[in-house]
């Protein structure tokens, strides 16, 4: 029996009862990879370093899932006693005959490599090959070797590898390849000089491509445009972030949100994880990883993220809640208030809050977790003068008056024990650590300057989803080989 002071497992106090995390102990990295949906079963993978003949080494650990929330652990396949070499980032796609397929960089091989599954349900790969591209006379292409992505476009398959300008490589049949140029025409004032592209993942959406991907120092951020056909590259028209940095966050690097890797369902949906970096020091190296992440695009042609819309079939006990006022005090000068909505008295929570728009202009107003009359708790606040939505100690953009005249402030709240993620208005996500979410269970309104009113919030019970991890945190069943 493994228990909570056994190092080579997560212990009882971090265990989490929505979010997919690795059962075992320390395991950075944790990056997100190989994801597939094959026969109405979701298969995604994530990296873990292991030791290997007294070094250190790196598998793909393997789950299984009907919905993408109930995880169950898989034998890991996909590591160096098979491979011959450690196994860093790349991502999964399907091959023109239906054959589930990984493209990742192999460590210390000098090449990327790819791996085709020999069943369809993954329990078995061919022997992994490295990718070798040639120049169009015959001469070997010099270009950098990292985090690659594979995609078909048409009857031809094409790859990116990880760099500050990817190259583009194309191949009709997965052997041999082409160097085709520059994937990207042209870059944005925004990123920063230095700045890469690695874990990338490049897919239509709507009616334009997405490159979702990672700089290094900044973590999660995506580029929206069109693939020119003729020209064989990606044209992209705008870039933006998904991740911030915190309040009295070192400058160099900041990437809590990390590594995505994304997923078509059979009903047209595009699907992401990312795995939780430097949110916390708590869970820097237990492979936390968000909640699936719903991607469209809006009539405006901006990015929508909204929770996957399976978390609905996990609430249970709802209660909702009408008209709770915070009111400020008369006086000369602006003043605060605080208001109790509600306790939660257990470990995890969806809540829906809606303010009216007219409610909400030029407001700073929030709410608090995990509070009391003697704790603030974990402060999510609306910051009009700075344009930002305020989690903890993260400030992402947010303005309502972006928002079209008709649309209501909405915010989507799950509450997993210490962990919160936190939805507004489909346009942004974010995510903050509570580590003292015990100490208080109140839910309260927070108002600076002006009198709030909450339209209505709604709050769901969640079922757990993690019985599969305590199962593998007992079996198992995803240690490698360690020679």
């Amino acid at each position: 029996m493994h228990t909570t002071n056994d190092p080579s497992c997560v212990p009882d106090e971090l265990i989490l009862n929505v979010h997919l995390m690795h059962p075992g102990g320390d395991s950075s990295p944790g990056d997100p990879n190989a994801a597939f949906c094959v026969d109405g079963t979701y298969h995604l993978h994530y990296i873990l370093q292991y030791p290997w003949q007294g070094d250190g080494t790196f598998c793909f650990v393997h789950v299984t899932s009907p919905d993408m929330l109930h995880w169950t652990w898989q034998p890991t396949k996909l590591q160096k006693s098979f491979t011959d070499h450690g196994m860093y980032s790349g991502t999964g796609f399907i091959t023109k005959e239906g054959k589930p397929a990984a493209i990742y960089h192999g460590q210390a091989s000098g090449r990327n490599q790819i791996a085709i599954a020999t069943d369809t349900q993954l329990s078995a790969w061919e022997k992994p090959y490295p990718v070798e591209p040639m120049t169009v006379d015959g001469k070997p292409a010099e270009m950098l070797h990292w985090d690659p992505d594979c995609f078909l476009i048409g009857d031809t398959y094409y790859a990116i590898s990880g760099g500050q300008n990817p190259p583009l490589i194309k191949s009709d049949d997965l052997r041999s390849w082409t160097l085709v140029g520059d994937f990207l025409k042209q870059d944005f004032p925004d990123v920063a000089l230095g700045e890469d592209i690695s874990c990338p993942n490049f897919f239509p959406l709507g009616d334009k491509w997405m490159l979702l991907c990672i700089s290094h120092p900044f973590g999660c951020r995506y580029y929206l445009g069109d693939w020119n056909t003729a020209a064989e590259q990606f044209v992209p028209e705008s870039h933006c972030r998904m991740n911030w940095r915190r309040r009295n966050q070192g400058d160099e690097r900041y990437c809590d949100i990390f590594a995505p890797e994304t997923v078509l369902t059979p009903d047209g949906r595009r699907v992401m994880w990312a795995w939780f970096t430097t949110l916390h020091e708590a869970i820097d190296r237990k492979t936390v990883q968000c909640l699936p992440r719903e991607l469209s695009l809006g009539e405006d042609g901006s990015l929508r993220i909204r929770p996957l819309r399976e978390l609905e079939s996990l609430r249970h006990d709802p209660v909702t809640i009408h008209d709770s006022t915070a009111t400020i005090p008369e006086r000369k000068h602006s003043g605060t208030a605080r208001e109790h909505i509600a306790e939660l008295d257990g470990d995890a929570f969806e809540l829906r809050i809606t303010i009216d728009r007219a409610e909400a202009t030029r407001k700073r107003f929030g709410f608090q977790l995990f509070a009391n009359e003697a704790r603030e708790g974990l402060p999510i606040i609306l910051h009009p003068e700075a344009g930002t939505l305020q989690i903890g100690s993260t400030d992402a953009p947010f303005v309502i008056a972006d928002l079209p005249a008709d649309e209501d402030v909405e915010l989507r709240i799950f509450i997993d024990k210490y962990l919160v993620e936190l939805f507004a208005n489909d346009r942004v996500a974010a995510a903050a650590v509570h580590m003292d979410y015990q100490a208080a269970n109140g839910l309260y309104i927070y108002a600076f300057g002006g009198t709030t009113t909450i339209r209505t919030v709604e709050i769901w019970r969640l079922e757990a989803t993690n019985q599969g991890l305590l199962e593998a945190r007992q079996s198992r069943i995803w240690e490698p080989e360690i020679e």
